[in-house]
């Protein structure tokens, strides 16, 4: 495996130091110094400033933090699924990399389980058997898949 990149090394540090509760500690002894300082400086707008600017910029660079770690988060989660997938006989590999999909396809996937959850529910506990695992070539439904019919976008590979 290779070695992990400044940022990845800063944002995973940076991501579990500022999910601690010291941080939260840190944070809230910030602002209740800055609190207490009020009266020493007036009040001022240039107190006020102080805040002002600090919050905007944490916020702003939390932001780009949050949003790598959830990334980074979500793929390792995908690949993770459809590994599971893949290796469960009886799965449908078609249901690997559906986060690739256009929305229309993912909705007609969607639409496919709620029937068939649908179907099982009907179908009660004494019918639990025939609602097992059921065909997604569209035997169950009489339709075929969206990614048969339509071939499948992938985002470039890195």
């Amino acid at each position: 495996m290779r070695k992990l990149g400044w940022f990845t090394r800063t944002a995973k540090a940076a991501s579990y130091f500022t999910g601690r509760p010291l941080c939260f500690a840190l944070a809230a002894g910030v602002v209740l110094a800055w609190a207490l300082t009020g009266p020493l400086f007036g009040f001022s707008d240039t107190w006020q400033l102080v805040i002002n600017t600090g919050t905007t910029v944490v916020t702003f660079l939390m932001v780009f933090l949050i949003q790598n770690t959830q990334n980074r988060d979500t793929r390792a989660l995908q690949i993770k699924l459809d590994e599971l997938i893949r290796a469960t006989q009886g799965a449908h590999n078609a249901l690997l990399d559906l986060e690739e999909l256009e929305e229309r396809d993912l909705q007609e996937f969607q639409d496919r389980y709620e029937r068939l959850a649908r179907k099982a529910r009907e179908a009660g506990p004494e019918g639990a058997a025939e609602a097992g695992t059921p065909d997604l070539d569209g035997a169950d439904s009489g339709a075929t898949t969206p990614v048969s019919r339509r071939r499948r976008r992938r985002k470039p590979r890195r």
